[in-house]
């Protein structure tokens, strides 16, 4: 039996009593929704007893008034073949992130290539304060969206890291859902769990790093340097856990606490109120389709920040590209439990304090 011919079964099995408007497929499970023929002779225990005469694993997720059914793909036609592609991502981007680590203890390697064959051993242990902090941060990001997309039932992918030679060497990392989120509850709890883990790692290191800065003699001129954006959170702990340093001197960021700040970067970034980022999903679940109207306020709110700082443009562009409007979810109408606006709104808290309104400038001349 193929994909395609369950679905046909089911619509087959289940048109004199229900019609069904819309199949949505995913790896693993396809849902089917519709609206009874006849609400007033079909009953739940009707419609169950149709269910259990077909393949897979249904459940009845809704009747009225759209009538939902969730069909598990029996073993024999889900393939789980080795995420090779996902070993090889994070493989290469452990590689990355040490060599960038590297960097910011003073190790030219791309100045000086021969470096990483040379003295491979000083550059893994230079750069690994730095690569597994901050791979621990993507780490428990991605996997509370993979566990909580577990914990519902939301079908997901392994994570993808994407290594990338810049300064922190990588891109981040991204998991692709495979089906549809059934009601707003999903939404909230898969959404609002990436952030939640990451910040949970990201501040304690945030932290130890700020209270281990370095100190260098303050160099006559301080043109070209570069200065990393700041928030209300990086402010509080700077003030409480920053060593003053002495005349003289200045100080500069600990590997460490470097990924702590690319760790709220990637929070912040992340909980920004567009489409399909944590924040899109965060604010539909609170809002419904107000979401929409926040998304393209907070737009307007990035171009007026784009004249301190051009690299809201890309932030613009991309925005617009995946389409600022959430879609629904396929039980709209159910609403949210206490729990979840709570989690909800501690995330539009977390983003305040995370956001940086210039993450990244250079002292000019």
């Amino acid at each position: 039996m193929t994909y395609n011919e369950l679905i046909d079964i089911y619509i087959g099995a289940l048109s004199d009593i229900i019609s069904i408007d819309v199949v949505y497929g995913g790896a693993g499970e396809i849902i089917f929704k519709g609206r009874l023929n006849d609400s007033a002779l079909i009953s739940d225990s009707l419609i169950e007893d149709r269910l259990r005469r077909l393949p897979g694993t249904p459940r009845l997720l809704s009747s009225r008034p759209n009538t939902v059914i969730q069909v598990r793909i029996p073993e024999e036609i889900v393939r789980r073949p080795i995420p090779w592609l996902n070993i090889i991502l994070f493989i290469l981007t452990v590689f990355s992130t040490i060599l960038s680590g590297a960097g910011l203890e003073g190790m030219d390697i791309l100045g000086n290539p021969s470096l990483i064959w040379n003295n491979p051993l000083d550059i893994i242990k230079a750069g690994i304060p730095f690569s597994f902090a901050l791979l621990g941060i993507l780490l428990f990001h991605e996997f509370g969206h993979y566990i909580a997309s577990r914990r519902n039932g939301v079908k997901v992918t392994l994570p993808f890291f994407v290594p990338f030679p810049n300064f922190v060497g990588t891109l981040g990392a991204v998991i692709r859902s495979k089906s549809p989120f059934i009601n707003r509850r999903q939404l909230m709890e898969v959404g609002a769990a990436g952030p939640l883990a990451g910040v949970v790692i990201a501040i304690p290191l945030l932290i130890w790093g700020t209270a281990h800065s370095r100190f260098i003699p303050e160099p006559p001129n301080l043109d070209g340097m570069i200065n990393l954006g700041s928030s209300l959170l990086i402010y509080v702990i700077n003030k409480l856990f920053s060593p003053t340093p002495p005349v003289g001197m200045i100080s500069i960021i600990h590997p460490v606490a470097f990924a702590g700040w690319v760790g709220l970067l990637v929070t912040m970034l992340n909980l920004m109120p567009i489409s399909q980022l944590d924040g899109g999903h965060i604010l539909y679940a609170l809002f419904g389709k107000f979401q929409h109207k926040l998304a393209y306020l907070f737009i307007a709110i990035l171009v007026a920040l784009s004249f301190y700082w051009m690299g809201w443009l890309i932030w613009i562009v991309f925005g617009l590209l995946l389409k600022p409007n959430h879609p629904p979810t396929v039980l709209d109408d159910i609403p949210l439990e206490r729990k979840h606006k709570i989690v909800g709104y501690i995330c539009i808290l977390l983003f305040i304090f995370c956001f940086m309104p210039v993450p990244i400038s250079i002292t000019a001349p």
